[in-house]
């Protein structure tokens, strides 16, 4: 394996990453009309993410400047070509943020529930877009010989690539219904552990469909069989382990759903990042004709090497600071 091949797989891991961490916290935010159903509830549901949600975010970052450092064409075509999903979730994520700091400042239900409304929108939105782009991706889009996106937006809305949206959306809502059992108690956990055994039926049923689609589009690849087959049996296996009351098994089981399916994606689309709908052959980006030096890639690794390892010691200590579940007691007694 040459070092292009190893940082399409490290951006693949890093993006691995981000949709599991991101994904729980846009879970939690989609969760907030479903059982928030006061100010106390919504709170409570807030801040089961509150001291995680900002550096779990940082995970897109670092996966799209790895991916600008390592393939510039990939990230010049995917940026330009995409510019108006990728700027809706960039405006999403920024309203999510703001609210999260905002809704607190005054006391006026008015006031929170306009927060908790863009906290809702903001997280619907890049659960959803990402979903279609990343799906986009693997099924190809019109690209000229100048590897230039000639496609339009309503291109990027196909069939396929609006399954994998609502496939995304519904794992990241599953992740985040699972973590809320993990930090909370009483009639807020109860409501949430059965929205999760509803919300898990539809989600195995979508995401399936997807998946055999991917399949039958990657001709029967041996890697997305295997991959797809893992993803499926986690998220069968989180279903059945939050019916048995099993939450953090659960939770662990749809991170691993996440992360199959992820690779996936990332299984099928290997050796090309952005196939060719007009002339594969000759159009398509791929590993090869879209990474950078020799030179910038053996940098990129020494650099990995050193940072990577402190940024998952950090970011494990501070889930193991945080990790105690958050009630209505808690919140009451901050308030004063």
């Amino acid at each position: 394996m040459d070092l292009a091949q190893l940082w399409f797989w490290i951006v693949g891991a890093l993006f691995i990453g981000y949709f599991i961490l991101d994904g729980f916290d846009f879970g939690v935010g989609i969760s907030l009309p479903f059982l928030g159903k006061n100010d106390s509830e919504r709170r409570v549901l807030i801040n089961t993410i509150g001291p995680v949600w900002d550096l779990n975010e940082t995970w897109v970052i670092v996966a799209g400047a790895c991916l600008f450092a390592a393939f510039p064409e990939w990230y010049a075509t995917l940026f330009a070509g995409f510019y108006l999903p990728l700027f809706l979730i960039l405006i999403a994520l920024i309203l999510r943020g703001v609210s999260f700091e905002y809704r607190h400042q005054r006391k006026h239900e008015s006031w929170k529930r306009s927060f908790d409304t863009m906290i809702f929108i903001g997280s619907v939105i890049p659960a959803l877009l990402w979903g279609v782009a990343f799906a986009n991706v693997v099924r190809g889009v019109p690209l000229n010989e100048h590897f230039d996106y000639v496609g339009g937006f309503w291109n990027l809305l196909n069939p396929y690539a609006l399954l994998g949206g609502v496939t995304t959306l519904l794992l990241f809502f599953l992740s985040g219904l699972y973590f809320i059992l993990l930090k909370t108690d009483g009639e807020l956990h109860a409501r949430a552990q059965k929205l999760a055994v509803k919300v898990g039926i539809i989600t195995i049923v979508v995401a399936a469909s997807f998946l055999v689609w991917t399949i039958i589009m990657s001709e029967f690849k041996l890697a997305t069989i295997i991959c797809s087959a893992i993803a499926a049996v986690a998220l069968i296996g989180a279903v059945a382990l939050n019916y048995l009351r099993k939450e953090g098994l659960s939770f662990a089981a749809v991170a691993v759903t996440v992360a199959a399916a992820v690779l996936t994606l990332f299984v099928t689309l290997f050796p090309n990042v952005m196939p060719s709908t007009i002339d594969p052959a000759t159009n398509s980006l791929t590993i090869e004709n879209a990474s950078s030096s020799t030179y910038t890639l053996e940098f990129m690794s020494w650099v990995a090497v050193i940072a990577l390892p402190l940024i998952l010691l950090y970011q494990g200590w501070t889930y193991w600071v945080f990790r105690k579940r958050i009630t209505h007691a808690t919140i009451e007694a901050a308030a004063h």
